[in-house]
């Protein structure tokens, strides 16, 4: 079975990946969200919450059991070892699952959607990288509507991560979402029909269009607040210094 052509898609907190990932999704590509697969090998009994209860103690899980992230996030957005140590548990398990199923895809294209792609091994298995970026305006106050964060806890993620620029730098390809979300999927489509024709897949039935796009459920709120959907800091997984794989 032929490998799958493997597209990286990151970005910071609430700079647009998910809008991106969806039209993604919605254009053909298999998506592979860090963030869901993170909360996947979580599950009340895993090992890995076993290791981050035994690291951070019993107030990070609620009472049914389930991990509390924004409890979780309260320590590691503030303490940068704290974040090394929870990292340390996470991303190894992560890093392999998504590996496994970009393995088992029967897809032509599959994209990875994860904050720390460059700072996780992963950045090395992608044949190309797509960034997405905005205005730090914006970022400031998609990340504040859309979590219900004070400025100040919304300052301490986007500080948590790396500037932007420093995933600029490193692109393959470049998404500006400081426009409208309309904007934003012209330059996914223009992307996706690059790497179709770099492929020679441009008539394949695999890549066919969805219809309709999953992008249009929310579309008031996320051109408000970045995503609409989220509104828990996740911080357990290959995204852990940005808390969240989701952005507008």
């Amino acid at each position: 079975m032929r490998r799958p052509y493997v597209i990286g898609l990151t970005g910071n907190i609430a700079c647009g990946k998910s809008l991106v990932l969806r039209e993604l999704a919605a254009l053909g590509a298999e998506t592979i969200d860090a963030d869901q697969v993170a909360r996947e090998v979580m599950t009340p009994g895993s090992p890995v919450l076993a290791a981050i209860t035994e690291t951070f103690g019993q107030d990070v899980l609620r009472p049914d059991g389930t991990l509390d992230r924004r409890a979780l996030g309260a320590i590691v957005f503030r303490d940068p070892e704290a974040l090394r140590r929870l990292e340390a548990i996470t991303h190894p398990v992560i890093v392999a699952e998504i590996r496994r199923r970009v393995a088992e895809s029967n897809r032509p294209v599959v994209v990875i959607d994860a904050i720390k792609l460059f700072e996780s091994s992963l950045a090395s298995d992608c044949d190309e990288v797509w960034v997405v970026t905005c205005r730090p305006d914006q970022q400031l106050a998609r990340l504040m509507a859309r979590d219900a964060l004070s400025e100040e806890e919304a300052l301490a993620r986007i500080r948590a991560q790396p500037p932007q620029e420093e995933k600029i730098a490193r692109a393959d390809r470049i998404i500006d979402n400081s426009g409208s979300i309309e904007a934003t999927r012209q330059q996914v489509q223009a992307l996706w029909r690059e790497v179709l024709a770099k492929l020679g897949e441009t008539g394949s039935p695999m890549l066919a269009r969805s219809s309709p796009s999953s992008y249009t459920a929310n579309t008031c709120n996320e051109a408000e607040s970045g995503e609409g959907s989220r509104n828990e800091e996740t911080v357990t997984d290959i995204d852990a210094g940005g808390g969240t794989s989701t952005s507008r």
